[in-house]
């Protein structure tokens, strides 16, 4: 590798990913910044993931229990002067390692967000989510940094293994506590793995629900302005909705739907 050029460690946290992981490797690999490593650590898969990943030559290393400790011990194995969180569920837009990377050395940033949206091809509940999502552009409430200088991430001491809901807000928080800056691009990450079923929407957020109160308890006042369903980034983005009243109803059933089944989670929440 060109060693005038910095190397980008892509960190892939996976478990039973086969459904996705193909795409997201494909769309790495045809980055216009070529100066890339990828780290895939997988739980433990039982699903076709793993062979896929050797397929396309990245390191592939077996740790649980959950996300945060993967990205943490993901990052130990890196040799790049930036990290890049990537879930096995997103697509990468073509430039979007290359802004990045150029944001960082020409305006010295020490971390990166980028904006991520949804596939609206997936299902209805996908173009609901990707009006929701886009909301959040620009947004300084609801926003976390996934691409950060390896030092910089160090520094703060990765991701806090205790959290599994709201880890990626907390370590963002914790990289501005401490004078970090951190900038934006236009290029954006894809989410492909959107719910297809209200089903699909009232696991995942009773789950969240049962381990969100430990990132609560943390950042108490914060925790409850980033979590609570008034926000005023759906203010900006109203328009969107207006413009297809399904969209707006769906939206409307998304919410209660997502917040009763956290509600009930957090009720449920072993103490």
């Amino acid at each position: 590798m060109d060693e005038e050029k910095p190397i980008v460690s892509v960190v892939i946290p996976t478990k039973n990913s086969g459904d996705t992981i193909e795409e997201c490797l494909r769309s790495i690999k045809q980055q216009s910044y070529g100066y890339v490593e990828i780290i895939v650590v997988d739980n433990y898969s039982n699903d076709k993931t793993r062979q896929i990943v050797k397929e396309y030559g990245a390191k592939i290393y077996l740790k649980g229990a959950e996300r945060s400790a993967q990205v943490n011990f993901g990052v130990k194995k890196t040799a790049g002067k930036y990290v890049y969180r990537v879930d096995s569920d997103f697509v990468l837009q073509v430039d979007v390692i290359r802004e990045a990377v150029e944001s960082c050395d020409k305006c010295g940033y020490d971390a990166i967000v980028i904006h991520n949206t949804s596939d609206p091809t997936v299902s209805f509940w996908a173009r609901v989510r990707k009006v929701e999502r886009d909301c959040y552009k620009n947004d300084e409430l609801n926003v976390a940094a996934r691409f950060w200088k390896k030092e910089a991430f160090i520094a703060v001491g990765g991701f806090d293994e205790t959290l599994v809901a709201g880890d990626d807000y907390d370590l963002h928080d914790r990289l501005l506590k401490s004078g970090f800056r951190i900038g934006r691009i236009k290029a954006e990450e894809i989410h492909i793995g959107e719910p297809k079923t209200l089903a699909e929407i009232v696991r995942k957020h009773y789950y969240y629900g049962k381990n969100i109160g430990r990132f609560i308890r943390k950042n108490p006042k914060k925790a409850l302005r980033q979590l609570s369903p008034l926000r005023e980034s759906y203010v900006k983005g109203l328009s969107n909705f207006f413009s297809d009243p399904t969209l707006m109803v769906g939206f409307v059933v998304y919410q209660f739907v997502r917040y009763a089944a956290t509600t009930i989670g957090i009720m449920s929440e072993e103490k």
